[in-house]
């Protein structure tokens, strides 16, 4: 079964680290990234840019607006992603609770599915 894990953090929360508690976390995302190519569960991973960077899209009455930055007022941010197959739900949520921003942030675990149901 395929579990796409959503990465949140803060905008600038790895920048802000010290020297030594950015490597360290880096060290420990480096660590789950290996083990999870190792095992073959791994299928993509990536950060994303800062909601500054974002637009969005809405289409109302046929005519297009575009909007800077997510509409939701947070402090917290959807960072970036990892998309996993793994075997079972229970898997996923091992993974998600490995990932460092799930310390101080939040991990969300979402299976993957398609209009047939879940993805296999």
């Amino acid at each position: 079964m395929k579990y796409m894990l959503l990465i949140h953090n803060r905008p600038g929360y790895v920048e802000e680290l010290p020297e030594a508690d950015r490597a360290e976390l880096i060290d420990q995302v480096d660590t789950v990234m290996k083990e999870l190519s190792a095992s073959g569960e791994l299928i993509r991973g990536e950060a994303l840019a800062y909601p500054s960077e974002t637009r969005t899209v809405r289409v109302r009455d046929g005519l297009p607006a575009v909007t800077n930055g997510p509409f939701i007022a947070t402090a917290e941010q959807f960072a970036g992603y990892l998309l996993v197959d793994c075997d079972s739900r229970e898997r996923a949520i091992e993974i998600a609770t490995r990932w460092p921003d799930a310390r101080h942030f939040a991990m969300e675990v979402r299976p993957v599915t398609h209009q047939s149901g879940p993805q296999v």
